[in-house]
């Protein structure tokens, strides 16, 4: 069974008594890979907490001990019923394992196995996407359409609505990892019980750090060169309480990011696969990759040069720290287009 696409998983996952006895969940979205191995084992035994019915087992273990997973799979539960064996990927190749046990499944057993982001080429996905009764599910991180649906079932759930301005914040707020991004819409939930309707305020007050945001965004609008969003960015970030020291130390932050992906770009890998290494939230990563095509590794050094000295002369004169992270900002938007 080749490996699923996402078109196909949310169909799949509807009906997991019928995936086949060996399921392999990986990706890149931890959050998510967790969620569903536990749908898909809570779907194959009657009592998870009972350890007759559920064994649970290292990859690394069974890298050095590779029939241990045919024998768990092949036992017969002491007290009948169904049986599931759970299998949580590490750090060494424990495939042998995963190979023996394709060759000898138990009709009474189902395996899941929980990996992490498993590139292809990977000896194990590579086996699990050839091997006819084993089903891939890859786990990417949530997009805004899956993002909207966990909002809309978790607002459902408590018998609430949410408003459209508050459930686009929401939505810019989470993702990039399934359990987290459902963590945080269930206490915005709990924050607002009784009280019908979810508004911006609420979403303010509960999961977002005005600070922070307004920093992603007076970062992101200097590197495009848009001095008039840095203005008011600059602005709404020094009303959110936001110090000159905390945005001229984000922006130092940034820029070594920024300066570490752009060497790896210039050393010929590609822009896509470096922004997706960062595991930006959706809407954030189409500014950092333009950023990182307009910017030279060269002119970002130049630049942590340039803010190392504004952090040291903010701590020098304090009472000029916000003029100085001002200019700094407005210096880097000015010269944003040009090409060196």
């Amino acid at each position: 069974m080749v490996a699923l696409k996402a078109a196909q998983i949310d169909a799949f996952m509807a009906r997991p008594k019928a995936a086949p006895p060996i399921v392999l969940v990986f990706g890149p979205d931890s959050g998510l890979v967790r969620e569903r191995a536990e749908k898909l084992i809570l779907a194959s035994v009657d009592d998870p907490k009972d350890p007759f019915s559920l064994a649970r087992l290292e990859g690394d273990d069974l890298a050095a001990n590779p029939t241990h997973l045919v024998e768990e799979a092949n036992t017969i539960p002491l007290f009948g019923g169904r049986r599931a064996v759970w299998v949580r990927g590490g750090s060494r190749n424990f495939v042998a394992a995963v190979e023996a046990l394709s060759a000898a499944t138990s009709p009474d057993c189902r395996v899941v196995i929980e990996a992490g982001d498993l590139k292809r080429g990977a000896p194990l996905r590579s086996f699990c996407e050839k091997a006819p009764n084993i089903a891939a599910l890859p786990c990417y991180v949530d997009a805004e359409k899956e993002l909207t649906r966990i909002i809309d079932d978790e607002m459902q759930t408590s018998g609430l609505t949410i408003t459209a301005d508050a459930r686009s914040l929401l939505t810019s707020l989470i993702g990039g990892d399934r359990l987290a991004s459902r963590s945080e819409v269930r206490k915005l939930a709990l924050y607002a019980h009784g009280q019908g309707r979810i508004e911006i305020d609420d979403v303010m007050a509960v999961v977002a750090d005005a600070s922070l945001l307004a920093l992603d965004a007076l970062i992101d609008a200097a590197f495009a060169g848009r001095t008039g969003d840095v203005e008011f960015q600059f602005a709404k970030a020094s009303m959110a309480g936001t110090t000159p020291s905390s945005i001229i130390a984000a922006m130092q932050r940034h820029l070594i990011v920024l300066h570490k992906s752009r060497i790896a770009i210039e050393q010929g890998q590609p822009v896509s696969s470096v922004v997706q290494s960062l595991f930006l939230h959706f809407r954030r990563a189409p500014r950092v990759e333009a950023a990182l095509k307009t910017w030279s590794a060269a002119r970002l050094e130049r630049l942590m040069g340039q803010f190392a000295d504004a952090a040291l002369e903010a701590r020098k004169q304090p009472d000029l720290a916000e003029p100085l992270a001002h200019r700094a900002l407005l210096a880097v938007a000015a010269n944003a287009r040009r090409r060196e």
